[in-house]
């Protein structure tokens, strides 16, 4: 059976929050964020989330800097490429928002 087709959808707070509490195998939702994208299929099924916020490193936390600070797929191939991808400071995501748009930073968490 072939995988469905994802796209990058945004996400509330707690719909991301939801999503990792029922998929991640060790590690609760992070306290904070500043925004959540997702990848869904054609038929809006939810298949990974990840979670963007302020960096946990204090030397970091310039203001100019976002952290993904957890990401979550239910197995579905790819999916993890495609939300970095979307929570980097390319101009050209536009899932970022208003949010990725003033960052010039991104960093991981771990």
């Amino acid at each position: 059976m072939s995988q469905p087709p994802l796209h990058l959808v945004p996400v509330r707070s707690r719909d991301a929050k939801a999503f990792v509490v029922a998929w991640h195998r060790h590690h609760p939702p992070p306290a904070g964020m500043v925004f959540a994208v997702g990848a869904a299929d054609d038929d809006g099924v939810l298949h990974a989330v990840a979670t963007v916020g302020r960096p946990v490193a204090r030397h970091l936390d310039d203001g100019q800097t976002l952290e993904v600070t957890r990401t979550c797929t239910d197995g579905i191939a790819n999916a993890n490429s495609m939300l970095y991808g979307a929570a980097s400071p390319t101009p050209t995501r536009c899932c970022t928002g208003r949010h990725g748009a003033r960052r010039r930073r991104s960093a991981t968490a771990g």
